[in-house]
């Protein structure tokens, strides 16, 4: 016999539920259009956070009482500040300058302590120092203590320029230092005269070196004509030198004088301009005397000089 099988009855099969559309909705579609453009995604990233920092900074500045308290407030933080000790300045101290020289800088500073530290400009004061003639630069800064600190280096004097206005001192630069009456010496320099005489100093100061023999008889140089030297001496020619090799025309002068003593004669001048030949001018004492030796009214050998 067949086993028995039992059958379990179904009812109707249910339908499968619809899956639901994949596609946004209009307006979801057309909000992720929007953030993919570059300058909407700026203006929520910046611009509003931007937005909401400034409107109330750009409430406040509108409203001129609320910004005049503001001013008045920071105005008294800032005076409570500056005005504190460690802030003020109450001692200027000068270094590295002549006694002539502090008082320039002193005068030129214009400042008055105590003060703070806050009002005072220190390149306006460097400026100020710097420029006065004799200095040639200056470091002003504010040490601890309350200390204004200016160091000056001076110009040294090299020369001393007689202009038909004044005489003045001048350095290797050939720079203005001060008047030759303000300013006390310690050792007598060297003189020059003329119109460009401080725009060759270089070539004086050489010419100086090498007529160091002469000693005292050296009065000083003359620019002549803004191109060349003339020596002059306290008793002795006048020695004309030439434009270019001057150095070399002076040492043959002055090998000629240690042979021949030509500088104890009486001379007038030598005149160098020409190297090649030294030309001689007699006073007039020892022009007479020549013409008489070569009249025969003084035998040769008697003549003087």
């Amino acid at each position: 016999m067949r086993p028995l099988i039992a059958r379990r009855e179904t009812g109707p099969v249910p339908l499968p539920r619809p899956r639901p559309d994949p596609a946004p909705s209009r307006l979801t579609y057309r909000a992720q259009r929007l953030w993919l453009t570059p300058l909407f995604r700026g203006l929520l990233r910046v611009g509003l956070p931007l937005a909401l920092v400034l409107a109330p900074v750009a409430w406040v500045v509108t409203d001129e009482a609320k910004m005049t308290a503001i001013r008045e407030q920071v105005a008294e933080i800032r005076h409570e500040i500056e005005g504190r000790p460690e802030f003020r300045v109450n001692i200027l101290s000068i270094e590295g300058a002549s006694p002539a020289v502090t008082e320039e800088v002193r005068a030129a500073l214009r400042i008055e302590l105590p003060m703070s530290s806050f009002d005072i400009d220190l390149a306006a004061l460097r400026e100020r120092v710097e420029a006065l003639p004799a200095v040639l630069s200056a470091d002003v800064r504010i040490n601890g203590g309350g200390y204004l600190s200016v160091t000056v280096a001076e110009r040294v004097p090299a020369l001393v320029w007689q202009t038909r206005a004044e005489t003045v001192l001048i350095d290797a630069e050939g720079e203005v230092v001060a008047a030759l009456a303000d300013r006390e010496l310690e050792t007598p320099l060297p003189m020059v005269a003329g119109r460009g005489a401080e725009r060759m100093v270089d070539e004086a100061l050489v010419l100086f070196a090498a007529a160091r023999p002469l000693g005292d008889r050296l009065l000083g140089l003359v620019r002549v004509g803004e191109r060349r030297w003339d020596v002059v001496l306290r008793e002795g020619p006048r020695i004309l030198l030439p434009a270019d090799g001057a150095r070399a025309a002076l040492d043959e002068v002055l090998l000629l004088h240690d042979v021949q003593r030509i500088l104890d004669r009486d001379l007038v001048r030598i005149d160098m301009r020409n190297p090649a030949r030294m030309t001689v001018q007699l006073t007039p004492e020892a022009l007479e005397t020549l013409q008489q030796v070569r009249s025969g009214v003084i035998p040769p050998g008697e003549e003087r000089g």
